[in-house]
């Protein structure tokens, strides 16, 4: 696995969106004594995670758009629900109003809708950030992004090299999971915590609908690596649904433990997946909580401890 280098502040915000528990009354000897290391547990439910306030998008150059969330429909309903729709559905809908002329097609060898151009132009792209977060590099499908209240979306051009790096690195991850009979199958599994070292290879990734709520039956997240994982035998873990984060609305699950690691204070799991082209604020450590982030068929998936 690559070097990684974190500043601060980017430590920070990690804690805001990603996958981090939360126990700040509570010193780590005592929460440990609260846990059974030995099983593996989902604690709590979604909670009224309708999508009802009024959204916003930044398209650079063109304008500043405003959207109700019950006028949109996703392009991509073999991954939403009803409800529930991605950034790029967002673009679709403006389309429709008039406000936006947007060219697009699906591609199934990258499994994404590509913009073939906005208003004349192309190589568009995205960042986004959900409530109190900020933005950052991505090397995600746009059409995979789930749109969540009160949460900040740009759209501006970028280089035709950036696309095309990323788009190759979609091409593969479609290969991959072709290769491998439609399983999603990682080749590098990383978990690094206080007390748990586990390089796993060759991981098969199973769903277990933890988000029925917003994806159809057998989407693959995330979160689901941890979940395989535990059914393996290879560690144990616990899930807890989060409404906050501090004061950001996040209405989440989130690594909570990991075999004897507990999330304490301002300590816990974060994760990154994706290409090692892309590893760490390159585009594959976004602010995207794991048990919304689908999966196709990533290069390395690695779950890793952080204290600020």
């Amino acid at each position: 696995m690559p070097r990684r280098y974190i500043h601060i502040s980017m430590l920070f915000a990690l804690l805001v969106s990603a996958a981090v528990g939360c126990a700040a009354q509570k010193d780590k000897a005592d929460i440990t004594d609260t846990f059974d290391m030995k099983t593996n547990n989902v604690l709590g439910d979604p909670n009224d995670t309708e999508l009802t306030e009024q959204g916003r998008i930044a398209i650079r150059n063109v304008g500043n758009f405003e959207f109700k969330p019950s006028r949109i429909e996703s392009v991509r309903n073999d991954i939403f629900r009803e409800g529930y729709f991605s950034i790029f559905d967002i673009l679709v809908h403006l389309d429709a109003r008039g406000d936006i002329d947007l060219a697009y097609h699906y591609d199934g060898a990258m499994n994404t809708n590509v913009i073939d151009s906005l208003n004349g132009e192309q190589n568009w792209w995205y960042r986004a950030y959900y409530h109190m977060g900020w933005g950052e590099n991505n090397a995600f499908r746009m059409d995979h992004f789930p749109y969540k209240d009160k949460m900040t979306i740009s759209i501006g051009p970028v280089n035709e090299s950036y696309i095309d790096e990323v788009y190759d690195v979609f091409r593969d991850e479609v290969r991959r999971r072709k290769d491998n009979d439609g399983r999603v199958i990682i080749p590098e599994v990383i978990i690094r915590g206080p007390g748990t070292r586990l390089e796993l290879r060759d991981v098969e990734v199973i769903s277990h609908n933890l988000r029925k709520d917003i994806f159809q039956d057998n989407v693959i997240t995330g979160i689901d690596v941890i979940m395989s994982l535990g059914e393996l035998g290879e560690l144990s873990y616990d899930l807890k649904w989060h409404e906050n984060l501090g004061s950001a609305i996040i209405k989440q699950y989130y690594v909570e433990r990991i075999n004897d690691d507990v999330s304490y204070r301002r300590c816990g799991f974060v994760y990154e997946a994706g290409s090692h082209a892309f590893d760490g604020f390159r585009g594959n450590h976004i602010h995207l909580p794991s048990d919304t982030r689908v999966l196709n068929s990533p290069e390395y998936l690695s779950y890793f401890w952080i204290c600020i």
